[in-house]
């Protein structure tokens, strides 16, 4: 019998290939069920440490390490549980076809199975050796990962705001694992930011769907009609982003906190070059794929990602009163 969201359905599904009864995973299919290189975007948990310039204390680094592995593991379980709900559309995707549910070379028992022991540990892993504060926001990212895969991604503008939600949530809990509060500064710029990189996402989608002449993203509450408007107000949030950043590096926090916070001007162009670049290679169709994961591939970004830091690096200047 189908459980109300399909998880626990073994039966077959037109199109895909059913396991044997019986049989085991294989491994490798298993290592491409949890997404091991979707945790790059877990690096954002060690933000605050570069900004609040505590990178010299070895317990921070060791907290934050381990704030990476256990939002690993909780992200890797929501992942598995995603594409249980969403085996029937990934099925009629291009290359979404091709992960382990959608292609049959993982049954729904084991991946159900993988889902629940990575979120156990990873849960348990961060009660016994992180703050609190940490691993309530580790269990706040969770439940809304689940409610983004089973209700919320559906909804349209609510997906978006969900996404962006949920990448500024790793650099607050990064700030919880060392004890950091994040400014509301560096609160705003983080929603504009990924604000702004959840709409390439969805364009990018569109744009996909567009080329093969259909008028809608399955799963998904966006139409073909609606590129235009993400294509302004995409760039528009990254822009604001960049604007606040503009607004901080004039503030009194900002004369505290760097020795020389004139340089953090130069972060301002760079970083409207780069999303401006970001939304040029949406409307070419030339991004495939989560716009982070592409950053952490493409050589352009990873200079001005590295610029960005060295930046930040030198304008705080090493200033003995601030170690």
């Amino acid at each position: 019998m189908d459980s109300p969201t399909g998880i626990l359905d073994d039966g077959a599904q037109p199109g895909a290939p059913t396991p044997a009864r019986g049989s085991h995973a294989p491994a490798l299919p298993l290592l491409q069920l949890i997404r091991p290189y979707q945790w790059v975007k877990n690096l954002l948990v060690g933000l605050p440490l570069l900004l609040s310039h505590r990178w010299h204390d070895p317990r921070n680094l060791l907290y934050v390490g381990l704030a990476f592995v256990t939002f690993s593991l909780c992200a890797s379980s929501a992942y598995v549980l995603n594409d249980l709900r969403d085996a029937e559309d990934d099925r009629h995707h291009p290359t979404k076809r091709r992960r382990p549910i959608a292609a049959g070379s993982v049954s729904r028992g084991a991946a159900l199975g993988v889902s629940l022991a990575l979120g156990v540990f990873g849960i348990a892993f961060s009660a016994l050796f992180l703050p609190v504060k940490f691993t309530g926001m580790l269990a706040a990212y969770v439940v809304t990962t689940l409610a983004y895969s089973f209700w919320l991604k559906r909804k349209l503008l609510v997906d978006v705001f969900v996404l962006a939600g949920l990448y500024t949530l790793r650099v607050l809990a990064g700030g919880a694992a060392i004890g950091v509060d994040l400014t509301p500064w560096l609160l705003a710029f983080c929603i504009f930011f990924f604000l702004s990189l959840a709409f390439a996402k969805r364009f990018a989608e569109l744009r996909r769907v567009q080329g093969l002449a259909e008028t809608h993203v399955r799963g998904r509450g966006y139409q073909v009609e609606d590129l235009d408007v993400l294509a302004t107000v995409g760039p528009t949030s990254g822009y604001m982003a960049v604007l606040v950043l503009a607004l901080y590096v004039n503030s009194d926090l900002a004369v505290q906190q760097y020795r020389f916070p004139w340089l953090l001007w130069f972060a301002c162009p760079l970083i409207l070059y780069w999303v401006t670049r970001v939304w040029f290679l949406a409307r070419r169709g030339a991004l495939l794929e989560d716009p982070l994961l592409f950053a952490l591939k493409d050589r352009t970004s990873l200079l001005v990602a590295g610029s960005i830091v060295v930046l930040i690096v030198v304008a705080w200047g090493f200033a003995p009163q601030l170690r």
